[in-house]
């Protein structure tokens, strides 16, 4: 099955251009095969455009406008039921193309599927409905590129897409997680410079409290110093004291003898003295 899309290389409106591109490049974004027809250079494309148009599908005019979209001979649609169908994320049903399985087209369509068929169709997973729905080329994973690529572009279309909403939360939490650093790093520092001001604080009491035991040896040094001059002084005077009452005593004594050399000797005693001291030459 071959897409055709049908549109104008050389059209004058601004508008059929957009509309042109933004088919052309959603299938290329998907990777469906498609034939370009321009109607611009080719008259048998013009004339086989306006032939295969349904008549309730044509303008009021009843000329039909590009882009115009067939799956081989078969209508799909124009620009504007293209777009709903993208929108209602239905563009393989709108090609007429089974979807990718993994898909939010394909999960619809399987959904849909058990909500028909009930639990017959999960309790017997090789039925032939669901063969006819899941072609053998998908079966065998050749489309996992298509699902990405779906996704990229029904995000940039303004789709919701899992993954970006998985790595907008993720990015939210790495975001918390830094917040939550910064706060720490923060409180820790505010918790050592607490340390370092309680460090300051003892470190200047101890500083006080050795100033103050300093003060104290030195008054002790000084009371000291006061009690021994005190004792040094009174020794002093004990001793000035003694030395004068010796010399008192000797001042007396040399008086008492002055006094006894001064008495008058009697010539009583004279004889005896001569007598004693003759004595003493004989013997």
């Amino acid at each position: 099955m071959v897409i055709k899309v049908f549109l104008a290389s050389s059209s004058g409106s601004t508008a059929i251009k957009k509309k042109q591109q933004d088919v052309v490049g959603f299938l290329e974004a998907l990777k469906v095969e498609y034939s370009q027809m321009d109607i611009a250079c080719n008259e048998e494309n013009r004339m086989w455009m306006r032939e295969n148009v349904p008549e309730e599908k044509k303008p009021s005019n009843g000329i039909p406008l590009p882009p115009q979209i067939f799956n081989e001979a078969g209508y799909c649609g124009d620009y504007e039921t293209f777009f709903d169908a993208k929108e209602d994320n239905q563009v393989y049903a709108f090609l007429g193309l089974p979807p990718p399985p993994g898909s939010k087209e394909a999960l619809q369509a399987e959904k849909a599927l058990i909500v028909e068929n009930g639990n017959d169709a999960e309790e017997h997973p090789d039925d032939d409905t669901l063969k006819k729905e899941i072609p053998a080329e998908e079966c065998n994973g050749g489309v996992h590129g298509e699902e990405e690529v779906t996704e990229e572009i029904l995000s940039e279309e303004g789709g919701e897409v899992e993954e970006s909403g998985g790595a907008e939360e993720k990015a939210a939490e790495e975001a918390e997680g830094k917040a939550a650093e910064d706060e720490t790093a923060e409180d820790g520092a505010a918790e050592d410079e607490t340390a370092e001001d309680g460090a300051a604080e003892d470190e200047a009491a101890e500083d006080e409290a050795a100033e103050d035991e300093a003060a104290e040896d030195e008054a002790a040094e000084d009371e000291e110093a006061e009690e021994s001059a005190e004792d040094t002084e009174e020794a002093s005077e004990d001793t000035k004291a003694r030395v004068e009452e010796e010399e008192a005593e000797e001042e007396a004594e040399d008086e008492e003898a002055k006094g006894e050399d001064d008495q008058p000797v009697s010539e009583e005693e004279e004889d005896e003295a001569a007598e004693a001291e003759e004595e003493g030459e004989e013997e």
